[in-house]
């Protein structure tokens, strides 16, 4: 089975990539299924109701979350209808929604978990890898298992990845918009990667224009991050080959499209 997963979609131009590319894509690599971050589809922060069936027809099967799960108030009155959105499963405190659900094709189940980070995320979790644990031990077992670690720092990413290792099919790190470069398998079958990147403005700061983001960042200024509505785009994701019956990734490489000047 082959997997698209799409790195966080930021705002409109985010949102237009995935539009134009995901088809491309699906068609080129004999993609059986897409799973895309979500959470900052909405104009860089949340994801509303519009947005979120935008990115179904856009060919997307499952969109996960992150820090910014409920940065759309109105997130709370949809996610429970929505079965194909999850937020991050090791929140703290009670919220609306799931953070890991079976789906099917073709007779085959992929578990899909999203997972947040504990390290400089300034986010109430619990353990990634406690929770990792309980759902293992707890929840129905699927064919394939793909995890979205939606966190800041590699180690973290990658110390959980080698301890899962074997035990899920991929876990894929987003959150820093920043592709890295090393996708690979580790020894027993579990694919990886530390930060699949952004779909968004290629021209800005992590989806951002410049101008919102560096007075903040350089000079302490206030400012809110935000994305614009037109410019260069940049389509960020990995393309997993898994053993459906072992569920084991037999490969994993990134895409890293962008729109000439």
């Amino acid at each position: 089975m082959k997997v698209l997963f799409i790195g966080d979609i930021v705002g409109r131009i985010g949102r237009r990539m995935v539009k134009e590319k995901v088809p491309y894509y699906v068609d080129k690599y004999n993609i059986d299924f897409v799973i895309a971050n979500g959470e900052n589809a909405t104009h860089g922060k949340g994801l509303i109701r519009q947005h979120y069936h935008e990115l179904l027809d856009s060919g997307v099967d499952v969109i996960t979350l992150g820090n910014h799960y409920d940065s759309k108030n109105e997130i709370q009155r949809y996610i429970n209808n929505a079965d194909r959105l999850l937020r991050p499963v090791n929140l703290l405190h009670d919220y609306p929604g799931v953070g890991t659900e079976i789906y099917d094709l073709d007779g085959y189940s992929i578990r899909i978990t999203n997972l947040m980070g504990s390290v400089f995320m300034g986010e109430d979790v619990n353990s990634p890898y406690l929770a990792m644990l309980n759902i293992l031990a707890e929840e129905e077992p699927a064919n394939i298992h793909i995890i979205d670690f939606h966190a800041e720092a590699t180690g973290e990413k990658q110390s959980l990845a080698f301890a899962l290792d074997g035990k899920v099919s991929a876990v894929l790190g987003t959150h820093t918009h920043v592709q890295t470069n090393d996708a690979h398998v580790l020894p027993q079958g579990t694919a990886f990667i530390s930060d699949v990147g952004m779909c968004g403005f290629a021209d800005g700061v992590l989806g951002n224009s410049v101008e919102t983001v560096v007075p903040k960042i350089l000079y302490g200024e206030k400012s809110r991050f935000s994305p614009p509505d037109e410019g260069r785009g940049v389509f960020s994701a990995v393309v997993i080959d898994i053993d459906e019956n072992t569920g084991k990734s037999r490969s994993i490489f990134s895409i890293n499209f962008q729109e000439e000047v």
